[in-house]
């Protein structure tokens, strides 16, 4: 850590975040619609499904629905990323 700069040392990286936010997402949104073919978690699937096209408690809903959820985490987590470091001014 000591050949980093200063002005480095608390920024969030814009790409790291988002990956990592679209990977939860997508997978909490893709194992809930597998799991909601049980019948838990289903209303959370039918309100997602509203907004995530596809999206459906069946097993390629549930894919459908973890793509959809990968690229609106990745989104959401680059922009707080970005909206971060802009705030903190590094």
């Amino acid at each position: 850590m000591k050949n980093i700069p200063k002005s480095q040392l608390h920024m969030l990286c814009p790409k790291s975040l988002a990956l990592s936010f679209g990977i939860v997402w997508g997978m909490a949104v893709l194992l809930t619609g597998w799991i909601s073919m049980t019948g838990w978690g289903y209303q959370f699937v039918d309100v997602m499904s509203s907004v995530y096209t596809g999206y459906d408690a069946t097993f390629v809903g549930g894919i459908v629905g973890g793509i959809w959820a990968f690229f609106v985490g990745a989104i959401l987590g680059g922009t707080i990323s970005m909206v971060y470091n802009k705030i903190t001014g590094r």
